[in-house]
């Protein structure tokens, strides 16, 4: 199949140098600073997507329970996958991956695991029988050149971020593991001790001019290629130089102290981002239970007098019952009164012209009396008057 790479012409090759010699770069950066970085990450734990410059790399981290290496029976295993879409460069051939991504893959590879960045002890269940398998996806979204450290960057942020299932070991033997729910148990984080950071050199000429972070049309006419692992305490994690020109060590030394810069700086980025994912999750994962403010009425207070002369005041809650409510009572006239009072004695008269003599024979009339309720005209009236009247209704 034909190259679709694209080729610079001499022209092009010409002005790259020419501008190079004069501590100039096509896109306007100064030889030794890095594009624009961006990390965003997605909604589940362990994705992330980096933008450096027009390179955009996504990375997605996933774990399993399988069975060590009879060698190492209480460690756990990491491995990096990378995918290269003709989608992101019409270079890349769909199905065998190429140089470049194996290239890739064992680059970050070794960052990562001969640099002892993630604790992989951490990750044994039962030894000898089951530990948890890490595998991280890269897959390149856009080649503008510098896949390594665009890509490094993209798992790294997609391990801080990764969770695995709490699990717990029982049983009548003690071998039987039980991985629990998200939902009952929260996730446990990767234990990761250190951030190895890439950073990436191009050699131009003799090997005299050297640049960092080299972009697609860079990587085109670079005469050679070097790639440090650096972590933020100036550890030198791997160091990767896959042909090309000489360099000389004092150029190489040059390029580990820069190195060293850079990387606590990707470090420091990494880091501040990770904090504000994990905040933004919490805030999101918190219940929040709505406040019932109750509405202020315009009531007036209604005071009220305590047998002990004392004064309290209480503000009803409903405007109806404070509207139904009156400190001082209707007056009502005399002739009224008297006529209420005279209706009221002729009822109760009735009421007792109505109930039955219930007498026992041989009662006297004074026990009778005793018995049958009296009303209120008949105990005003004289004794002799309420005989008569008894007498006469018999």
């Amino acid at each position: 199949m034909m190259d679709q790479r694209w080729r610079p012409t001499v022209n092009e090759r010409e002005f790259i140098e020419q501008a190079l010699q004069s501590d100039l770069r096509v896109d306007g950066r100064r030889p030794f600073d890095f594009r624009k970085l961006k990390i965003a990450f997605g909604r589940e734990d362990g994705s992330a997507e980096v933008e450096l410059g027009e390179t955009r790399v996504m990375g997605y981290v996933t774990a399993q329970l399988v069975q060590p290496y009879k060698d190492r029976p209480n460690e756990g295993t990491l491995a990096i996958f990378t995918e290269f879409s003709p989608m992101a460069d019409p270079a890349f051939e769909p199905g065998r991956p190429g140089e470049a991504a194996i290239e890739l893959g064992r680059v970050i590879d070794r960052g990562l695991r001969e640099s002892r960045a993630v604790d992989m002890e951490s990750l044994c269940v039962v030894a000898g029988k089951h530990v948890w398998s890490v595998r991280v996806d890269l897959h390149i979204l856009d080649n503008g050149g510098n896949l390594i450290d665009a890509a490094n960057i993209a798992a790294l942020a997609a391990l801080c971020t990764f969770r695995r299932p709490e699990c717990t070991v029982g049983g009548d033997d003690g071998q039987q593991v039980t991985v629990h729910d998200p939902e009952v148990r929260d996730p446990l984080p990767l234990a990761i001790h250190h951030l190895p950071i890439a950073v990436t050199f191009a050699y131009f000429g003799d090997g005299n001019i050297m640049v960092l972070d080299p972009t697609y049309k860079e990587e085109a006419v670079m005469g050679g290629r070097m790639t440090a692992t650096i972590n933020s305490n100036g550890d030198v994690c791997s160091i990767q130089k896959a042909g090309g020109e000489g360099v000389m060590s004092s150029v190489i030394m040059q390029c580990l102290r820069i190195a060293s810069v850079k990387a606590a700086d990707i470090t420091s980025k990494i880091k501040s981002k990770v904090d504000e994912y994990t905040t933004e999750k919490a805030v999101r994962k918190v219940k929040r239970t709505p406040v019932l403010v109750a509405k202020k009425n315009d009531v007036p207070d209604v005071t009220m007098e305590s047998n002990d002369g004392a004064l309290e005041s209480q503000t009803s809650k409903t405007p109806n019952d404070a509207q139904g409510i009156s400190k001082d009572p209707p007056a009502i006239p005399n002739d009224k009164r008297h006529e209420d009072a005279k209706s009221r004695l002729s009822e109760s008269n009735l009421d007792v012209e109505s109930m039955p003599n219930s007498g026992i024979a041989g009662e006297s009339d004074e026990a009778k009396e005793s018995v049958s309720p009296k009303s209120l005209k008949d105990a005003v009236k004289p004794k002799h008057k309420r005989k008569k009247k008894q007498h006469g209704k018999s």
